[in-house]
């Protein structure tokens, strides 16, 4: 009898190493997904919730063996929107959701996008959840590359955009040429918005915002379009026709051609490149500026230089509008 019950234990231990034996490999073996696959854990989602929704979305095949493998490793499944490669074993399925290696959202908000601009993108994103309640000035988003998780609220995206900002021109102006001739970094992020809108040739940023200096210490206006454009778009920012000269006669609190010195507010969300350029202005006696055809500008000292570029630059709309088809 003793040898019998020996054989038994020896054939039911044989059964039970092979059955465990089995279950690593199915645990730690490539798995069934022959591409990628996304999936959302909700949240509140136990091990075994988790299991069956890696199986139905063929991350997983058994989804016993993740249930068991996951308890004897006595895990924590943390819910987000996890990306799994193709093949992923049941073990580095669990390694991911445990270790919350969750998918990163990218959201580009590009300079010299207005307020109303950035919450249409964020409001787009549909990777973000929740409606947009915060009050937003305008300039006070910092433009850059954000990432966010699935179903981060979009408040507190855009909060984190104010936070950037506001400790970015803290830093700037801390550090500004004292030169410049601005109350506050509240007037720096003004100025900062009209040169942003002004040129997208970082090398022009720092010269532009000595003519607007210049401009301002002579008492003369700014007479920047883009001002204009913002008052006449209801801060949209952009137009889908050209200035008018009874544009540029409208009267509102950022036509620069009406009013002297700066806009009331920012007209834009200033990158970090123009910020620097307000905080250190090129020297230079510049007063005037204008397109030059090759998508930057030409600068002037005087009006009879400044006219003389006009005329050019007239003459170069004209060319390409006889050119035209």
């Amino acid at each position: 009898m003793k040898a019998k019950a020996f054989a038994v234990l020896l054939v039911l231990g044989l059964l039970g190493g092979v059955l465990a034996w089995q279950g690593h490999v199915a645990f730690t073996g490539p798995g069934p997904s022959s591409s990628p696959v996304t999936m959302i854990v909700p949240k509140g989602a136990g091990t075994e919730a988790t299991a069956a929704l890696l199986e139905q979305a063929g991350v997983i095949s058994d989804r016993y063996v993740f249930i068991i493998g996951s308890k004897l490793r006595r895990v924590t499944l943390k819910a987000g929107e996890y990306a799994f490669p193709a093949r992923v074993s049941a073990e580095e399925a669990m390694r991911i959701i445990a270790d919350g290696r969750v998918v990163i959202h990218k959201l580009t908000v590009a300079e010299g996008l207005t307020v109303r601009q950035v919450a249409a993108l964020v409001e787009q994103a549909d990777f973000l959840s929740g409606p947009i309640t915060r009050s937003l000035a305008e300039g006070w988003l910092l433009p850059e590359t954000w990432h966010a998780v699935r179903d981060e609220p979009r408040d507190e995206v855009l909060a984190r955009m104010e936070k950037a900002m506001r400790r970015n021109l803290d830093t700037l102006w801390a550090g500004r040429d004292l030169r410049v001739a601005l109350r506050g970094p509240d007037e720096a992020l003004i100025l900062a918005s009209v040169v942003e809108r002004e040129t997208a040739i970082a090398a022009e940023r720092p010269r532009i915002a000595a003519v607007f200096y210049n401009r301002m210490a002579r008492g003369m206006r700014l007479q920047s379009d883009p001002t204009v454009i913002y008052g006449v778009s209801d801060g949209l920012g952009v137009l889908d026709r050209p200035l008018t000269r009874a544009d540029l006669n409208t009267p509102h609190p950022w036509n620069t051609y009406a009013i002297d010195g700066l806009p009331r507010t920012p007209i834009a969300n200033p990158g970090r490149a123009s910020l620097e350029a307000v905080l250190h202005p090129a020297r230079t006696d510049e007063l005037y500026f204008v397109a030059d055809g090759s998508g930057g500008h030409a600068f002037a000292a005087t009006l009879d230089e400044h006219n003389a570029n006009v005329a050019r630059w007239r003459q170069i709309e004209r060319s390409r509008n006889a050119a035209a088809p």
